[in-house]
């Protein structure tokens, strides 16, 4: 198959672009995301047929947030996007552009895009852990997807890490995004702020005073000028992280992970306490690690990774 359109719908924007067998992006464009499930659709059907004026394109892939049936066809539930529920995406687009279409949960997207064509190219066994507002991932073994029984598998942001712990948007407590994500991260900060503000000195002025006006790229920016509140805020963080890994480890013994999402963009102040307790646990444990790399293909992740499974 020739060229294919990659399309990564998220719950503010639409990224879509045309993408070569090498993974190589050749035209791109960006919309804003309707707050409907028509409009969606018919944005997204007047993004392929633009970029389809310029290139002989053969087929499409759509990488959404949600929960994807096993059948890559069906939104079985999507908060984010268009309030889809049991939204008949693939027939839909189908009918709108004319082209065989394949329908992807977008973490899953990103993660093919990822073994495909970036950190973890070469790897047949791999977790992606993405660290954002929440927690995402996908599982990749044996060179395939895994998608589970029912399509939705990798969603390891809900496994229960604290009985009873902090209430979870998804309706569970104690769920390890609420302790491992962006949120957490700017929780922590803004908590020991408010306790000892003298410490906090550069993150209370990047926050305009106040630990309210705290939000996550602050905690970055003051991290790296040094300041103790907003290291010790991804110690946290990163602690986290690195026992969630474990654990992860643990049942799927994966030859990489790749974490990605805008926290990983923070780098060592991360990786240096996650890696720290993941290799502590293993050794506990007597296990084997696995290589931990940052994901490269950054927000093209999920058009590149949506288009390579169209192609297949």
């Amino acid at each position: 198959m020739g060229l294919t359109i990659g399309v990564d719908i998220g719950g503010t924007k639409i990224l879509a672009g045309v993408v070569d067998a090498d993974g190589v992006i050749l035209d791109r464009l960006k919309i804003a995301t309707p707050k409907d499930a028509d409009g969606t659709a018919q944005v997204i059907a007047e993004a392929v047929d633009t970029l389809r004026q310029n290139h002989v394109v053969e087929a499409v892939g759509l990488g959404a947030a949600g929960f994807i049936g096993a059948d890559r066809s069906t939104v079985l539930f999507s908060a984010n996007v268009g309030a889809w529920v049991g939204e008949p995406l693939r027939d839909r687009m189908e009918a709108l552009i004319g082209l065989p279409v394949v329908v992807e949960n977008d973490a899953n997207a990103a993660a093919w895009g990822e073994v495909r064509f970036g950190a973890a190219a070469g790897h047949t066994n791999v977790m992606c852990v993405t660290v954002g507002t929440g927690i995402g991932g996908a599982i990749v073994f044996g060179g395939e997807l895994y998608r589970g029984g029912g399509g939705i598998a990798g969603e390891p942001g809900h496994m229960r890490v604290v009985p009873n712990g902090i209430a979870c948007p998804c309706g569970n407590y104690g769920c390890w995004e609420q302790y491992a994500s962006g949120s957490a991260l700017t929780r922590y900060a803004r908590d020991r702020a408010a306790g000892m503000p003298e410490a906090a000195e550069k993150l209370l002025a990047l926050g305009n005073g106040t630990p309210a006006g705290i939000q996550g790229p602050h905690v970055t920016q003051a991290a790296l000028l040094g300041d103790p509140v907003a290291l010790a805020a991804f110690r946290e963080l990163g602690t986290w992280l690195g026992q969630g890994l474990a654990d992860l480890s643990a049942v799927l013994d994966p030859a990489a992970f790749v974490i990605g999402g805008g926290v990983s963009d923070a780098g060592d102040l991360l990786l240096v306490p996650a890696l720290e307790t993941y290799r502590s646990v293993l050794r506990r444990g007597h296990r084997l690690g696995a290589e931990v790399v940052v994901a490269t293909l950054g927000s093209d992740a999920g058009l590149v990774g949506a288009a390579d499974l169209a192609r297949h």
